[in-house]
């Protein structure tokens, strides 16, 4: 088992005590959750990349829930940050592309990752409804999972306020969604 995955699994047991947790564990186990990516070539695109993600939205999450003197609880915090891309599950297949040498000018297989989305239910609420399978979650968690994508989402695109009224209401969507920004754009940013 790798450091990560030590360390993701000690801090799910030890804040979250709620019925079903080891049979989410287990099935995260089933998956390719702790090897996948966090996306094709955006943000740790890369074995594990998923889980280094995951980690690094927590500690960003409990570091400003700690500034702001433990608003949310430690429990909530590790299920919305550990888990708020859990949708990801079976979400990336491994292959190869040609890609051409540039000092050799010949063409070489690379590996890479794509999408195979074989649960294609959004984002989101895709995490809510695979975490609820085993768990619950409280409404504030399933908000912030659900919205943790904010702007980026196609709902929000397509239009309506749903976003707007969700982080007016449950200021856990908006702290989830800053610190997956945070470690998306400025700790993972691969480019």
């Amino acid at each position: 088992m790798s450091d990560n995955k030590d360390r993701f699994l000690s801090i799910l047991r030890t804040n979250v005590q709620r019925d079903g947790l080891e049979e989410l564990i287990k099935w995260l186990e089933s998956t390719d959750f702790f090897t996948a990516p966090a996306s094709t070539k955006f943000h740790s695109a890369y074995k594990e990349g998923l889980l280094v993600h995951s980690l690094n939205v927590y500690d960003i999450l409990k570091a400003r829930n700690d500034r702001d003197g433990n608003i949310e609880s430690g429990e909530s915090v590790a299920l919305v940050a550990l888990l708020h891309d859990v949708c990801k599950a079976g979400f990336y297949k491994e292959s190869t592309r040609n890609v051409k040498n540039e000092q050799t000018g010949q063409w070489e297989k690379v590996p890479y990752y794509q999408v195979e989305d074989r649960f294609p239910y959004g984002h989101g609420e895709k995490s809510v409804y695979l975490i609820e399978r085993f768990l619950r979650l409280k409404p504030a968690e399933a908000i912030a999972i659900r919205w943790h994508m904010g702007s980026f989402d196609d709902a929000v695109r397509a239009g309506g306020y749903t976003l707007s009224h969700a982080f007016e209401k449950y200021p856990l969507a908006v702290k989830l969604h800053l610190a997956d920004l945070e470690a998306t754009y400025l700790l993972e940013n691969d480019s």
